[in-house]
């Protein structure tokens, strides 16, 4: 938004693609906007995805019209149910509803091949039975113009013929392509005669065995845009250089005025982190990582599982906006994103990671208190919950220091602090084993110190969080940072490649204790552990073995760390 200070009110700053609807419908056009977000069913949607689903489908609410899930389902090798699946469970989770929009671009195979067939009869089509190496030579290069294949010269009969040979599947893979006949000196090398079928003796997920034939994407892409009715077919800049192919085609093959307008954007590209889904894969096939849910991945499925929210994704989605030129984004801003809406929504919990046992001499034995702590300071109508109390406490290891700095304003031995929410304690003991190390701490409390008690206000600097140890209940935490550890994974010496970059610490595991409260959580929730981050339960979580993700720290320490 932008303030139009001489009107004394907000006008809303519109993106580039917005204004092109604009002028499309204040032109006429179009009078309907109706998008759709395709993807190929080859793999786990990831944060890039999520940009453009935010984009697609938020511009269709935003006018009043339409967006289309629809799947690229071109290469029956490498898709999987599973990954359609996947995809139609990442799109509702983000919040978007395409209705009884589904659809599959093999849903049109039948139709693809007639336009093939119109094309062949035009004389705007050919089979080629040239090898692929041979093909791709002839194609010359930018700065060269390409050599037409001796095979651009066969009759139209003798095209249709070979055509329902490949149909038929009497030739063998890679032996024969149908091309668009074009330019092959076009200075756009798309143009110069793209292969619109290949063959592949592959079962399809959803058509089986009909078909060995199949259209290539840029063949297949503008046409399905066409047979639903898209206006507006929104694109990453990767696919400019392919408009003039998509024209040419709806061109050829469209018999009344509409046409679906092709328009690009700067794909998402986020430091420390790979965005092919090639790459993603090869991280799942060699066990790099934990499945396409890993925590660690950048994966939409990989995110809810660390305990990302649908809000703070499309918030994202929002804050970085639409550009026509490509750039790398900050992770760090996805991390705020997270944390702004966290702070607000997240109820506090008492969770130790590293436990170092505490024993109140001079508390009873038996006795056990039940201390009252607000759920979210950032929300009052979340209200308090109560927190047993007890004897022995553990509080985290990094908050002791036996020589500390001058600075440290945490336990160390004489000194006070306050546990959050109870009494302020003194470390008067360290109590060590035989070999010399530290195994718990003796401190005595103050009981005037409670909340409501007579010195219920004495100050000291440091604030503790804590959790009793007769009432905590023990947790598998899993400590997440960022797979990569340099900014741009892909820069890497020559002989190596981006696994060579993997960060060694992106994932530790730690036997905490949390609050008992827990055990009543469910897979999913989230939480943020005081002054420790935000925490979520893993869906592989039970009540009888805890299994806590790390979503972020409360700030973002790599970023310090790593000046």
């Amino acid at each position: 938004m932008s303030e139009d200070k001489s009107a004394g009110n907000i006008k809303e700053t519109k993106n580039f693609i917005e204004v092109f609807i604009d002028e499309d419908l204040n032109e006429g056009t179009y009078n309907r906007v109706h998008t759709r977000f395709p993807p190929e069913p080859n793999g786990y949607l990831h944060i890039g995805h999520a940009k453009s689903i935010c984009l697609n489908f938020g511009l269709a609410e935003k006018y009043g019209g339409k967006c289309n899930l629809r799947f690229d389902d071109t290469n029956p090798v490498k898709e999987d149910v599973e990954y359609v699946e996947s995809i139609q469970e990442d799109v509702r989770w983000l919040g978007f509803d395409w209705e009884d929009r589904l659809y599959y671009a093999s849903d049109y195979f039948g139709k693809l091949y007639d336009f093939a067939l119109k094309l062949i009869r035009e004389g705007k089509a050919y089979v080629d039975d040239q090898s692929i190496d041979d093909i791709s030579e002839q194609r010359g290069t930018p700065s060269k113009p390409g050599v037409e294949s001796p095979c651009r010269i066969r009759k139209v009969e003798e095209n249709l013929e070979l055509f329902e040979k490949m149909k038929n599947g009497e030739f063998e893979e890679g032996s024969h392509v149908l091309r668009a006949k074009i330019d092959m000196s076009s200075p756009n090398m798309h143009m110069r005669d793209p292969v619109l079928y290949r063959i592949k003796h592959a079962e399809h997920h959803r058509t089986g065995n009909q078909w060995c034939i199949y259209p290539m994407y840029d063949f297949a892409h503008g046409q399905s845009d066409f047979f639903e009715g898209v206006t507006h077919s929104i694109c990453t800049l990767e696919f400019e250089n392919h408009r003039p192919l998509y024209d040419w085609f709806l061109d050829q093959l469209a018999e009344d005025d509409y046409r679906p307008r092709q328009i690009e954007f700067a794909r998402l590209n986020l430091s420390y982190t790979v965005m092919s889904k090639r790459k993603l894969l090869q991280l799942v096939q060699e066990g790099l990582v934990n499945g396409w849910d890993d925590p660690r991945m950048p994966t939409i499925s990989g995110l809810r599982r660390r305990g990302y929210t649908p809000e703070s994704i499309r918030n994202f989605a929002d804050t970085i906006g639409v550009t026509k030129y490509d750039g790398i984004i900050d992770v760090g801003l996805l991390e705020f994103s997270l944390r702004e809406e966290l702070n607000k929504k997240a109820p506090r919990v008492m969770g130790v990671l590293r436990p170092l046992k505490i024993v109140l001499t001079n508390y009873p034995e038996e006795q056990e208190e039940w201390m009252e702590t607000i759920n979210n300071p950032e929300d009052e109508s979340m209200g308090n919950r109560e927190i047993p109390f007890s004897r022995e406490v553990y509080i985290d290891q990094d908050d002791f220091m036996e020589d500390p700095p001058k600075k440290f304003f945490r336990l160390a031995p004489g000194k006070e602090v306050r546990l959050k929410s109870a009494y302020i304690i003194k470390c008067e003991e360290i109590i060590r084993d035989n070999e010399g190390n530290l195994t718990e701490l003796h401190c005595t409390y103050d009981p005037e110190t409670k909340s409501g008690g007579p010195q219920s206000n004495r100050k000291v600097k440091g604030t503790l969080h804590w959790v009793s140890a007769k009432h905590a209940l023990s947790a598998e935490i899993r400590l997440y940072d960022r797979l990569f550890k340099t900014e741009i994974p892909d820069e890497v010496p020559e002989g190596e490649d981006f696994r060579s970059n993997l960060n060694p610490d992106s994932l530790e595991v730690v036997l905490g204790y949390v609050e008992p409260g827990l055990k009543t959580a469910n897979p999913g929730d989230k939480f943020q552990f005081q002054r420790l981050g935000y925490f979520c339960l893993d869906t592989d979580s039970r009540p009888d073995k805890l299994l806590i993700n790390r979503t972020v720290p409360l700030r973002d320490s790599w970023a310090r760390q790593h000046k």
